[in-house]
């Protein structure tokens, strides 16, 4: 069971505020026609940049200040010895979401109905009632089985509390039906998604599992402590909460400053969060409050956020084509993106970090900065630009004061709901425009209270009350992107041109440079291998990638020495294959690259992810003798973890135990019929034993259950051309075409299969609009 210094009890709530989500570890799949990897290798980090001691002058009779030196690694201390000295400080913590954040369960801490309570949700019944002074939920376990389970503790006050049960093995997993505070109601978090003891989501999975996907962030001084050896984890931490140390660093380096009033760097801390530059507090934050993959059990205080996490891009899946949040992503991703980062602007500017309240109520919090004045009154943000206007008046918001819409968060926050009932903000602080919303599907202030004709009449107004104001600017990110994912005329040159845009930030360019795959050309090879030196290490991470499949390996050696980790690893994956022919001077760095990514690896063994990748790098290295033992392994810490079947399915087919393989394969699709992934692999098994007719149905069948999936749709028109059915294959790519105008390969092929099948003109039409969109994609010659 976890462990801990401190059980203390904490003292009652004092006011409704955000959880902190669990999803934490996004897992996406890279689908490749005779391969599948999860894209999990890419966790990296970044070095520590901390502020250097800068040297005292002295007059010449005089002896030179010494400079500020630094002691051993600090340690963790009891937290309340803090209090003494920050009194100011601990009253605003004591009661607020952060000092709540994970509790004991026990009667002053549970805020649930368990007096014998029954509910039913996703054709399953739990029923919550109490039992020798403890907390006990009756429900399905991962067997289907109902059986009771004690909960361990608590997480978050409002406006819902969850449960934590222990399972075993030091096990937590997080209880999927939570406490509505506000309606004192039992709800489920997936209503209406068929979440029973089969579903990946259900709370017995490892998806749910807290000691990797919560604590951390839960807690102060937290580390999983996975044993793989005996899949057992024997998780500590200094103490429930998010305490002074979650956010300082450990402070027994701090309390001798205290005691001798000693020279210390930032008092004997590892970080000053009041550095004049705003990265250290904002990365501090974004450890918890962003859409991220941890690299270690851990962090280490004084490093950089990709040091010890990765962070994640815009991607389709999480965020809208503007930037704005979609899926669970925090708050980080979308303020990386807005003019207050860029303008220096700080979360402690807006939040007390302490009470976790904002620092002045209603607009209070904007008008520090914009004001009739014209000017900000908080240091350190650059105020240029800033204009000298009434935004807190009916003339600026357009909507009665007091009444909703005239708060700056209304149109400029806008936000959504998750975990059924926590309200999130968006922190990109973006300008509403309902009719360019309305053009690239996006969410908007406007739109979301005015619907149908009350929203084209708003959408009308707004245009007047915009046309006054609108000067000629570069190219929009958003529209760009939009032409670029939608494959429309001049998406290559948008791609590119947003790409030379020297204002542009860090996390969009990211996002754009993971786009370069279907726009290649010279001039798309030149913009990733400038960023290669850019100075976001993001972005560097990004371009790494980006330019994998292009750049000859002697040209990306020198990478192998970045001093991001990310990048270093990055490029050790991609040089593998040369590193083992030799790589001359770079075979040193090359070697320790891929240690370290080895290493990453190895420190999420509790993860059947993190499982496939080594066995991945094993088969790549050479080191063939591991690579089952860690694919099975993946499969029994995640049975539902596909990828890990498919590549073990293939591994054992190329070794000569094709039966093996199709009696595990098979087995699989008769547990699970509607997974994909696993039609799409049999269907790939198939054509491999020469068996393309006997195929066909399964490839079929994946490109139905999953049609938004370019790759199974793809695969399906080859077959099909191969088996002569050409204009069914020619009808698949059509269909193909119409959701994704901007796959090569499909676009590709169904020319080719025009061209064959005596329809030239179709083929010049395909042919002219690829032109429009990348003229320099070398396929066209």
């Amino acid at each position: 069971m976890p462990t801990h210094k401190n059980k203390a009890a904490q003292p009652p709530p004092d006011s409704p505020a955000p959880l902190i989500h669990r999803y934490l570890f996004p897992v996406t799949i890279g689908l490749l026609l005779v391969a599948v990897a999860a894209i999990g290798w890419f966790l990296f980090s970044r070095s520590p940049v901390l502020p250097k001691p800068v040297p005292v002058s002295a007059p010449a009779a005089q002896p030179a200040k010494p400079q500020p030196v630094a002691l051993a690694p600090a340690k963790m201390v009891d937290e309340q010895q803090c209090q003494g000295c920050h009194s100011e400080q601990t009253k605003d913590w004591q009661g607020s979401h952060h000092q709540l954040a994970m509790q004991p369960a026990n009667a002053e801490t549970m805020l649930g109905d368990f007096n014998n309570v029954t509910f039913k949700a996703e054709n399953e019944t739990s029923r919550f009632s109490r039992k020798d002074d403890g907390f006990w939920v009756n429900t399905p376990g991962i067997d289907g089985k109902n059986a009771d389970f004690k909960v361990a503790y608590t997480f978050g006050i409002a406006p819902l509390q969850q449960y934590l049960i222990e399972v075993g093995g030091g096990r937590l997993q997080a209880l999927g039906v939570a406490w509505d505070t506000e309606k004192h109601r039992w709800f489920h978090l997936y209503p209406g998604q068929g979440v029973n003891f089969k579903n990946p989501l259900h709370w017995s999975k490892p998806s749910q599992n807290a000691n990797f996907m919560c604590v951390e962030c839960h807690t102060t001084g937290y580390k999983r402590n996975f044993d793989a050896a005996k899949n057992t984890f024997d998780s500590q931490w200094n103490s429930l909460g998010v305490g002074c140390q979650a956010c300082h660093g450990p402070a027994s380096n701090h309390l001798e400053w205290t005691a001798k009033k000693t020279d210390l760097i930032h008092a004997g801390f590892a970080v000053d969060l009041k550095d004049k530059d705003a990265t250290v507090e904002i990365e501090t934050c974004a450890r918890c409050h962003s859409r991220r993959a941890p690299l270690d059990d851990g962090y280490t205080v004084g490093k950089r956020l990709m040091d010890d996490y990765l962070p994640s891009p815009l991607t389709r899946e999480l965020y809208a084509l503007d930037g704005k949040i979609k899926d669970e992503v925090f708050e980080h991703g979308s303020f990386a993106q807005s003019k207050m980062f860029d303008k220096g602007v700080r979360c402690s500017n807006c939040h007390n970090p302490h009470s976790t309240e904002l620092k002045a109520p209603g607009n209070g919090v904007c008008l520090q900065c914009h004001n009739s004045a014209g000017k900000t009154s908080v240091a350190g943000v650059d105020g240029k630009g800033l204009q000298a206007k009434n935004y807190d008046s009916i003339e600026h918001t357009r909507h009665t004061m007091g009444q909703p819409g005239s708060q700056c968060v209304d149109c400029h926050m806008p936000g959504k709901f998750y975990m059924g009932n926590d309200f999130r903000h968006d922190h990109s602080f973006s300008i509403p425009n309902p009719e360019r919303a309305k053009k690239l599907g996006t969410p908007d202030a406007c739109l979301t209270c005015h619907q149908g004709k009350a929203g084209d009449k708003v959408t009308e107004q707004f245009k007047l009350w915009s046309s006054s104001s609108q000067v000629p600017t570069a190219p929009r990110y958003d529209e760009s992107l939009w032409l670029i994912r939608n494959g429309q005329p001049g998406a290559a040159q948008a791609l590119y041109e947003q790409l030379q845009r020297s204002n542009l930030p860090a996390i969009q360019r990211a996002t754009l440079l993971g786009e370069l795959a279907l726009y290649p050309s010279e001039q798309a090879l030149k913009l990733a291998t400038k960023d290669l030196g850019n100075s976001a290490p993001q972005v560097r991470e990004s371009a790494v990638r980006a330019i994998s499949a292009l750049l000859p390996p002697p040209e990306r050696a020198p990478l192998l020495k970045d001093p991001v980790k990310a990048v270093r690893i990055g490029a050790a994956r991609d040089l593998l294959g040369a590193a083992r022919n030799g790589l001359g001077s770079a075979q040193a760095n090359s070697e320790a690259a891929i240690a370290e990514y080895e290493s990453v690896q190895k420190s999420l063994l509790e993860r059947a992810e993190a499982n496939l990748n080594l066995a991945m790098l094993y088969q790549a290295s050479g080191r063939s003798g591991e690579v089952e033992a860690l694919l099975r392994n993946a499969l029994k810490l995640d049975p539902d973890f596909y990828p890990a079947l498919v590549t073990l399915v293939q591994w054992l087919e190329a070794n000569g135990r094709g039966q093996e393989a199709q009696t595990l394969l098979a087995q699989s699709l008769q547990e699970h019929p509607d997974a994909a992934l696993l039609q799409h692999t049999q269907g790939l098994s198939l054509v491999r034993a020469g068996k393309s007719a006997q195929a066909m149905p399964a490839l079929r069948k994946a490109a139905q259950l999953e049609p938004q999936n370019g790759q199974y749709g793809y695969v399906l028109a080859v077959a099909l051309h191969d088996s002569g059915k050409v204009d069914d294959a020619c009808a698949e790519l059509e269909r193909l075409l119409k959701i994704q105008p901007a796959n090569r390969n499909a676009r590709l092929a169904l020319i080719q299969y025009y061209l064959h099948n005596g329809q030239e003109p179709k083929a010049q039409v395909l042919l002219q609009d690829w032109k429009k969109m990348n003229t320099g994609d070398p396929a066209l010659k």
